[in-house]
């Protein structure tokens, strides 16, 4: 019997429950782990996040800011609650009614322990005894921005974010806040973050797993191991070199095979391998209280061993670094929670949610997915996302299969319950999404659905395939203007997107991330006939990140009179930047060899285009904003950005002002709407 079946014997009763061990006192440990954060909130619903140490008895209130009796009231259910763990609850509520829009709200939760906000009176901005909220019928105001990396040397932009919310009157607040990708880093996880996440894997009760064809037999044996900390890239699947994927020997194939790790992370010692771990990840990064259940720096006190080993010399000193960076990021946490809970609050995955360079060949998901552990290993980071971020995009997108099969695990954790579990979320295909503002926001999933490389199996994948596409060209159809948000830009830095090609063409696209729209001709032609039908609309707006740099492109179709006029936005990181000298570097060389009028324009697949690229306001030259920040984006009526800007994590903001032609189409739209015409 493997010590995850000795786990399961253990702590399972006669009704089947898997939480029953009850050797964690409940008393030392808060009600609320994380949230309130507020997800999707529109006329007809408003869904609150959150995660509990014990059920939620209680009900929801909604008040109108003024008043002080709630005029609608709705009793949190056990079928909006999810046990995860002995003190582990999943509080998935979406409360279904008739909302008033554009105006100031406010909510309370009433919970066995009292009304929210006298447990947590923190979440409160200023002069408000209850948590405000406004349901927007206009996205006029966005906050975006995606790749927040704990322990990355800087500030969070979330916090200057908040900070931002605070200064406003509630309808001056942003509509909505848009993470777009790597709201967490699986695969690039801090020493002092992983040992906590341990900690509360124990305090929680979080079920233990067995693992498939790996050099463990369950979690709970890997986090007792000497590779628990800086050493799991060790354990990690390996894939046998045929010089077909990721070959320094391809063309030479009579050289030796050589074994390659499966995951193409630099930075995987400490990749999050079970879904216990992803959880408690998800419960590190959104709230300070857990941390203050958890000694972080116990590994330090206990002279860093391991296992059964000391942490080597260079472990230890990148520990100690990395646990100053996390030791201020926890310090900005209240604030971020604080930010969640007042904002609509929506999600999208990106590679580092899941792990680096995810499907990004089909060499890359033949290699992945016909292993059991590496395919347990992303099934389990997808049912962390599912449970943390996916559901709350649009609960009614997951039908009731993921709620038996989900409580099916958590009630009896064994290899079958979790497999089921799994394929359900790999066959599942909506992860996309739309939010019915005005304009309307189309949310795209670039990584699930992807138009692989029929020539070669180290050739890029395209980041949505033909059906997917098609599905968003019948989407757009006859709206007026649209905004989309794509993790990775549609529109990029064209010599960064040579370098990867020919990347490529050595066989090396995993070595710099070659995710670009433009990679996979297929998905290329396909994205550009799009914005040049005729019915599509006549403002996009593209919102994205990713690439840990901010820029803002104004598009229009050469040779074309009546133009669609495209809009590409890009802010990034939230808490990550570019290595500086090399992208002042490609910036120079894209600057040289991509002028508006350089011939090397029409060898590009968007030679059609014609982008003119904004200048922020800031000294210099440089169009590439390498900062950690937050993106901003005020709308007009019409869907046309009014201000692009990003707020920086030392909470300055840069603005990217319209270029000299923009500004007069502005100025004739807003002539047009104020006349009313």
């Amino acid at each position: 019997m493997t010590v995850s079946n000795q786990h399961q014997k253990k702590t399972q009763d006669l009704s089947g429950s898997a939480f029953q061990d009850e050797s964690q006192d409940k008393s030392t440990l808060p009600l609320i782990l994380a949230g309130p954060v507020l997800r999707r909130c529109d006329a007809q619903s408003i869904t609150v996040w959150m995660m509990t140490t014990e059920k939620l008895v209680g009900q929801f209130e909604l008040f109108h800011a003024t008043e002080e009796a709630a005029f609608f009231q709705a009793a949190l259910t056990a079928e909006q609650q999810m046990q995860v763990g002995r003190s582990a609850w999943v509080v998935m509520a979406q409360f279904k009614g008739q909302f008033p829009l554009d105006c100031e709200l406010a909510y309370e939760i009433q919970t066995q322990q009292g009304p929210l906000s006298a447990l947590m009176p923190e979440l409160c901005y200023p002069g408000e005894k209850r948590l405000s909220l406004m349901i927007k019928s206009r996205a006029d105001y966005i906050q975006h921005g995606s790749c927040r990396n704990p322990h990355f040397p800087g500030k969070d932009s979330l916090v200057a974010a908040d900070n931002k919310v605070a200064s406003l009157a509630v309808e001056e607040r942003p509509a909505l806040l848009m993470m777009s990708g790597d709201q967490i880093y699986a695969d690039h996880v801090a020493g002092p973050t992983l040992d906590a996440i341990s900690q509360v894997i124990d305090l929680l009760g979080l079920p233990d797993e067995d693992f498939p064809d790996a050099a463990y037999a369950s979690l709970s044996a890997l986090r007792g191991s000497d590779h628990q900390l800086y050493g799991r890239d060790q354990i990690l699947p390996v894939h046998e070199d045929t010089g077909n994927w990721l070959s320094d020997t391809r063309g030479f194939n009579w050289l030796p095979q050589r074994r390659r790790p499966v995951f193409s992370s630099n930075d995987c010692e400490n990749h999050l391998i079970g879904l216990s771990e992803f959880l408690a990840m998800y419960l590190l990064v959104w709230s300070p209280q857990v941390w203050r259940l958890v000694d972080h720096g116990r590994l330090a006190e206990q002279g860093f061993q391991c296992g059964t080993q000391v942490l080597a010399e260079k472990w230890q000193q990148l520990w100690q670094r990395e646990k100053t960076e996390i030791d201020g990021f926890i310090s900005g946490l209240t604030q971020v929670q604080r930010l969640m809970a007042h904002i609509p609050t929506y999600m999208i995955f990106d590679d580092h949610d899941v792990t680096d360079d995810w499907n990004l060949t089909v060499g890359w998901e033949q290699a992945v997915y016909q292993h059991a552990f590496s395919r347990r290993i992303i099934g389990n980071s997808l049912f962390g996302y599912w449970l943390c971020q996916g559901w709350g995009n649009d609960p009614s997108q997951f039908d009731e299969r993921f709620m038996t099969l989900s409580r099916a695990f958590f009630a009896q954790p064994t290899e079958e319950n979790h497999d089921a579990m799994i394929s359900l979320l790999y066959d599942f295909e909506h992860w996309h999404y739309e939010i019915a503002t005005q304009p309307k926001i189309m949310v795209l999933d670039t990584r699930t659905r992807r138009w692989r490389s029929e020539s070669k199996m180290n050739k890029p994948s395209g980041l949505m395939d033909w059906e997917a596409l098609t599905e968003m060209q019948q989407a757009l159809m006859h709206e007026p203007a649209v905004i989309i948000v794509s993790p990775a830009p549609m529109f990029g830095v064209k010599f960064i997107e040579a370098l990867q090609r020919i990347m490529t063409w050595l066989g090396k696209p995993l070595m710099v991330d070659a995710e670009n729209w433009m990679a996979h001709p297929g998905a290329a032609n396909t994205l550009l006939s799009i914005f040049t039908h005729t019915k599509t609309p006549t403002n996009f707006v593209i919102l994205s990140g990713d690439v840990h740099y901010s820029f803002a492109y104004d598009i229009k179709l050469r040779f074309r009179r009546n133009s669609p006029h495209i809009y590409q936005i890009t802010a990034s990181g939230i808490k990550n930047t570019f290595p500086e000298k090399l992208l002042r570097f490609c910036e120079r060389m894209d600057r040289l060899l991509y002028t508006p009028s350089s011939p090397l324009n029409w060898l590009t697949k968007r030679k059609r285009m014609k982008i003119e690229k904004r200048d922020p306001d800031t000294p210099g030259h440089g169009r590439l904003v390498n900062t950690s920040c937050i993106g901003e984006l005020w709308m007009n009526e019409a869907g046309q950005p009014e201000r692009i800007a990003i707020l920086t994590a030392e909470g300055k903001t840069i603005s990217f002002p319209p270029t000299r032609l923009e500004s007069k189409r502005l100025a004739k739209t807003e002539e047009k709407l104020s006349s009313g015409s």
